[in-house]
């Protein structure tokens, strides 16, 4: 479903606050990048490569798995992807610190192993199609950002590119997401699959799809010991649960 809007100087794309995907409603919001009052896009090409990131970004998460129990009436969700829950709504891994710059968060593991797919189908596009990243800072942070190339320094710069108003505001937000996913991703990847990050993503997108943890449970022990999975995201309050459930 597209979206517009009539705020003065809007900014669309990836990164707009209010593009996602609807869980229940089975349905994604996906805005136009760049200015939302026009019909036409102002960079077509940065349009494009930024709603396809976007649609194969938001396919993964309607093809990952859910289940939803009954509980009085109402559809409360218990599983999505790998990542499990409480009908009282306990979270079986535990939110990441602030500032960290590795996860242990199933929610942003998941997120970051679509948003990587998504990516590197988008950058595999824009070879295919010859197209090239623009001269100009806020175009070249753009393409980079949907072709999952940025570089260390196109996060940590303090100063927007997009200049002021909506614009810096989105940078501000592809930042941010760059630094709390992806970055945390990536590091998760490097820890416990050095040299093998591929064969981890793809078992970890693999798992989220089916929602069968089996094969990529195998793999982690197989490297790290028995219980790989559960002793990396499992957290204290979720297992004291279980511990109490069994008693």
């Amino acid at each position: 479903m597209g979206a517009e809007s009539v705020r003065p100087g809007a900014f669309g794309g990836f990164h707009h606050p209010d593009q996602g995907y609807r869980h229940l409603q089975m349905l994604s919001v996906i805005t136009m990048y760049g200015p939302m009052e026009h019909t036409a896009p102002e960079r077509p090409e940065l349009a494009l490569l930024d709603l396809l990131r976007a649609y194969a970004h938001d396919c993964l998460h309607y093809g990952s798995r859910r289940r939803y129990v009954d509980v009085a009436g109402k559809p409360v969700r218990t599983q999505y992807g790998i990542n499990y829950r409480r009908v009282t709504g306990q979270s079986y891994s535990a939110a990441d610190p602030q500032g960290t710059p590795h996860t242990r968060n199933l929610g942003v593991v998941m997120e970051g192993a679509c948003d990587r797919e998504a990516r590197r189908i988008t950058r595999e596009t824009a070879a295919r199609a010859g197209l090239l990243e623009p001269d100009d800072v806020f175009g070249r942070l753009a393409f980079r950002d949907t072709t999952g190339t940025l570089s260390a320094d196109d996060v940590t710069t303090g100063q927007a590119e997009g200049g002021s108003g909506e614009a810096a505001r989105y940078v501000g937000a592809l930042r941010r997401y760059e630094t709390e996913v992806n970055h945390r991703y990536g590091v998760f990847l490097s820890e416990f699959a050095p040299g093998e990050e591929n064969d981890l993503h793809d078992l970890l997108l693999t798992a989220v799809v089916s929602g069968d943890t089996r094969g990529l449970g195998i793999w982690l022990d197989a490297r790290h010991g028995p219980g790989t999975f559960a002793g990396v995201f499992q957290s204290a309050a979720y297992f004291a649960l279980d511990m109490n459930l069994s008693a």
